[in-house]
């Protein structure tokens, strides 16, 4: 399947239980959350809202994503796992993106922003893996990155050395992640931290839905 075409389908099991007093219908509200995860910018989200009589401003839309508290499934159990690091800028700061993938199925299993890249962050990383996957029997790919190295050997998983083949799914995930902040002016501008988090949380939901 074509990358450019891995988020055009459908999303499924949106919960918006968080709606009280929302005055948008909940189709709409529905329609602007699959619109910005699958592709497209706030702006170009509300534009196409509008069209349907729905005026709403970027910050609301925001809201309804950050709200509805996407979250990838856990409790998965891969064979292997694909991990790598990456560099990602919010507005001028630049933050090291973590994530494991299973390149079986290539389902985002987990993500992480950190300031730094260092043997610290790698290995709380791997820690929250695997409280959320079944993962102490698989293989983990890495590259040569010492921190991810030394993570998994301080963990006690078994891993090898993969610069292409296998591993090649994380960077698919990369390449669209990066795709998509070019789109929003080459960066997460005016996010903080945690917002980037929420968003990543929210695009590997997507991205599990519609691969």
């Amino acid at each position: 399947m074509p990358e450019n075409d891995r988020l055009n389908g459908c999303l499924n099991e949106i919960e918006l239980g968080f709606v009280e007093r929302e005055a948008t219908p909940k189709q709409f509200m529905e329609l602007g959350i699959q619109l910005h995860l699958r592709r497209l910018s706030l702006s170009n989200t509300v534009s196409i809202l509008d069209k349907f009589g729905v005026d709403r401003a970027r910050s609301t839309v925001h809201n309804w994503v950050h709200k509805a508290d996407l979250q990838p499934e856990e409790g998965r159990s891969p064979d292997h796992v694909a991990v790598d690091e990456t560099v990602i800028r919010l507005n001028d700061e630049q933050y090291w993106l973590y994530a494991a993938v299973d390149p079986e199925t290539n389902n985002l299993l987990h993500t992480k922003l950190e300031p730094v890249r260092t043997n610290g962050f790698a290995h709380a990383f791997f820690a929250e893996l695997r409280e959320k996957h079944d993962v102490d029997d698989a293989v983990f790919l890495v590259d040569g990155a010492a921190p991810l190295q030394d993570a998994c050997s301080r963990h006690g998983l078994d891993h090898r050395y993969e610069k292409h083949g296998n591993r090649n799914s994380v960077e698919r995930v990369f390449r669209e992640v990066k795709r998509r902040t070019t789109c929003f002016s080459n960066c997460f501008s005016n996010a903080s931290r945690e917002t980037a988090g929420e968003w990543l949380r929210s695009f590997a939901f997507a991205w599990n839905q519609l691969i």
